[in-house]
């Protein structure tokens, strides 16, 4: 099994509303790929409870069965879609963390 695990910045310009509106995007999307993307296993992402000592906006937590199927999800279209549309216009920086469990 493996972990990947990304933690994203959103970008400054946006204001609380619309980072809450992109957060709940984010969720919905990442989390409705269980299912449709092979080899994943469970998706979870964390965009509540924030504490003023963070210095990210949302991390996704997912499981996959391998690195083959991590690599596959990464080009899976919609996975894709979702990084397209509702991540990557809205998000300033990005860490990630593969391991293996």
């Amino acid at each position: 099994m493996v972990k990947h695990i990304i933690l994203w910045t959103l970008k400054s310009e946006l204001s609380d509303a619309e980072k809450d509106t992109v957060k709940a995007g984010i969720k919905e999307g990442l989390e409705g790929l269980v299912g449709k993307v092979p080899g994943l296993v469970d998706v979870n992402v964390q965009t509540a409870g924030r504490l003023c000592s963070s210095n990210a906006d949302v991390m996704l937590d997912c499981t996959l069965e391998s690195e083959e199927a991590l690599k596959a999800y990464a080009v899976h279209p919609a996975h894709v879609e979702v990084a397209n549309t509702k991540v990557r216009p809205f998000t300033a920086l990005r860490s990630c963390l593969d391991f293996e469990i």
